[in-house]
């Protein structure tokens, strides 16, 4: 979810699988009622699974309603955007701000649109486990954090507190939050979703002191209501300057993000993408089921789907 640091990455090409029983009452593009036949999509797959979640729910809907051969592309957040002017990526699922990503391949460079909010928000910040935000009433403002940072400290934090974040290629300021808030911590990358949920169940369950990047939506919220910590508040434009930000990161509205190659397409799944949209609950609903009740993402769709047929049909139109 994610900003500032750009990895190298391979592109790893996976079919979407079928998934199950029809969402619609046929995979036919002109009997679902469109002239134009669905066509290869190629969605972007980034690396939480929030956004799996709603990537699973929307090929599931294409596939089956208008027969989409839906081709997900598993690309690092940032370098999805490359995709928009090389033919690689038509739609990116859930984008998290990157005003300077929505300038050059929006603004400037006309090879990307704007398709509008998934109505999820986003939110980023630091957390502790429940069992430290009661034992340590006064961790959770910022302000004292380096009155504990011995609690954090590990073999990778160089004698400063731990400070864990997920993925290198999230977005993240908290580099900048330590230096500029002058904390006696060091940014440790666990490298993935997964690690980081990991961190936190084992930190509540063994009473160790973990202090870490999160964000919401995220299912984990409904098993362990981890506490946030107040960083000062955000403000426009606080965050301007990658190096100087010492403020808590802003609300984020979700949004979808395509490329104008397929915005002008006329493929039935224009108005599928455009019209998608949903709750933070759902997503974390179906991301449950995917990460915590083990189905596949295409059960999990399609358990989601059978439950909320008034929701997608309103993005059929």
């Amino acid at each position: 979810m994610r900003i500032h640091r750009v990895l190298g990455v391979t592109l790893a090409l996976t079919l979407a699988g079928c998934g199950g029983a029809k969402v619609g009452d046929t995979g036919d593009a002109t009997a679902s009622g469109s002239a134009q036949p669905c066509g290869t999509i190629n969605l972007a797959m980034n690396a939480w699974v929030g956004y799996t979640a709603n990537a699973a729910v929307l090929t599931q809907v294409l596939k089956d309603k208008y027969g989409c051969n839906v081709v997900q592309k598993n690309i690092d957040e940032q370098v999805s955007w490359q995709g928009f002017g090389t033919g690689e990526v038509d739609v990116i699922m859930e984008n998290w701000g990157h005003e300077d990503l929505a300038k050059k391949y929006i603004t400037d460079q006309k090879v990307a649109v704007d398709f509008g909010p998934t109505k999820n928000t986003g939110y980023i910040g630091w957390y502790v486990p429940p069992w430290m935000a009661t034992q340590y009433p006064d961790i959770t403002k910022w302000e004292n954090l380096n009155k504990y940072a011995d609690l954090f400290k590990t073999s990778e934090s160089g004698g400063k507190g731990q400070l864990l974040d997920g993925d290198p290629s999230f977005v993240t300021n908290d580099a900048a939050l330590v230096t500029n808030l002058k904390l006696n911590y060091k940014v440790v990358y666990a490298g993935s979703e997964t690690a980081l949920i990991q961190a936190f169940r084992q930190g509540e369950a063994q009473r160790k002191p973990v202090l870490g990047y999160f964000y919401e939506p995220q299912w984990l919220f409904s098993e362990l209501k981890l506490v946030r910590v107040e960083l000062p508040p955000y403000t426009a434009g606080c965050d301007a300057d990658p190096a100087k930000v010492a403020c808590a990161y802003p609300p984020y509205t979700l949004n979808k993000v395509v490329s104008k190659k397929f915005a002008d397409s006329g493929s039935p799944a224009v108005n599928v993408v455009k019209n998608f949209s949903w709750t933070n609950e759902d997503q974390n609903s179906v991301g449950r089921d995917i990460a915590q009740n083990n189905m596949s993402p295409e059960a999990a769709a399609k358990k989601w789907l059978d439950a909320n047929q008034d929701k997608w049909k309103a993005w059929v139109g």
